[in-house]
């Protein structure tokens, strides 16, 4: 499923910077199971952002995106777009009053930006239970190691390597399992072996919980400190890209290195630095979103939003992050009686 919301273009670049890393179940392998990858929004060792998907190649609003992430379930997202306009501002207007933390009959930036993180939060749970069905084979409500073995890489044991020929493939897919199984035990809270949905959640989406950070962090260092002094230098940041690119692009991603990510100046990115270089912030894309919000609908600049400006350009609504509906539908008819 795809996963969430401008910041498109640093997006790109960053990832254009980074050279192949293997990270949390990114990157393809001999062995790798078919169907998925186990972290989707991973490529080239950095999280993609949830708004990587939100505008096309040549910057069209992507719209059966938006409904997926409103939604959070591609069938009701299907669903979503048959409705008519009118049944659309309906279940729309239901949404508005439970953004509407005060009651005050407005929508302001405070409110739509929690609104927009709740659906970060639920999409992605949404995400891992999709991949928790999948993954717990025998159906008991637990996902034991083997079992992710099995469904990732197509194997029961991961010392099960005689049929490996290519020597750098079997190295890259021992680090791979390796980081897999660290990453398994951090997100296994209770440490009884095995995890259970909440605790896959911390495994499937380990970027945003503060608590896993530490072990992605350790993972990055691995990957990306070649030289092993505990600190990722500019050459060490652009990797591999910095012999397909230009002169040009080389500046641009200085500057984008010493702008965005070296805090202190030192010329160095060190822990923090290293983690907002390859943990996206869901409340700055949250921002993002409220300010492309407002901009498209705030029709009286007042900044806040009135129940009749979002219902008189539902359809931005609809089309946009601002909205996780799937999450909601059980509450509509409890609801729709006070509307």
């Amino acid at each position: 499923m795809m996963t969430l919301w401008p910041m498109v273009v640093l997006t790109l670049a960053i990832l254009a910077a980074v050279g192949p890393m293997p990270t949390h179940g990114a990157v393809a392998s001999p062995h790798k199971h078919e169907k998925h990858t186990s972290k989707e929004r991973i490529k080239d060792g950095v999280y993609v952002p949830r708004d990587a998907h939100h505008h096309g190649e040549h910057g069209e609003h992507n719209v059966e995106f938006d409904h997926e992430a409103i939604i959070g379930n591609t069938k009701e997202a299907q669903e979503f777009d048959t409705l008519t306009p009118e049944e659309s501002k309906r279940r729309l207007a239901i949404l508005i009053r439970m953004m509407d933390l005060n009651k005050d009959e407005y929508i302001d930036r405070h409110e739509l930006k929690a609104w927009i993180l709740r659906s970060f939060k639920k999409l992605s749970e949404e995400e891992a239970a999709d991949r928790f069905e999948e993954i717990d084979l025998d159906g008991d409500d637990k996902i034991t190691w083997k079992e992710y073995l099995l469904d990732t890489y197509a194997m029961e044991d991961e010392d099960f390597k005689k049929e490996v020929i290519d020597f750098d493939s079997y190295e890259d897919e021992q680090n791979m399992i390796k980081q897999d199984k660290e990453m398994f035990n951090a997100a296994d809270v209770n440490k009884d072996g095995v995890l259970t949905m909440e605790e896959y959640v911390y495994f499937q989406n380990p970027e945003e919980h503060p608590q896993m950070l530490p072990i992605l962090l350790e993972h990055t260092m691995q990957d990306k400190d070649t030289n092993h002094d505990g600190k990722i230098d500019f050459q060490e940041y652009v990797g591999q890209a910095a012999a397909h690119h230009d002169k040009e692009w080389l500046v641009t991603e200085k500057e984008r290195f010493d702008k965005d990510h070296d805090i202190n100046g030192d010329g160095m990115l060190t822990g923090n630095e290293v983690l907002s270089w390859i943990v996206p912030s869901n409340t700055a894309i949250a921002s993002d979103e409220v300010d492309h919000l407002f901009v498209s609908t705030d029709e009286d600049h007042d900044d806040r939003l009135s129940y009749l400006e979002i219902l008189n350009n539902y359809d931005t609504f609809v089309g946009s992050e601002a909205t996780d509906y799937g999450d909601h539908l059980q509450n509509i008819n409890h609801l729709s009686d006070e509307l």
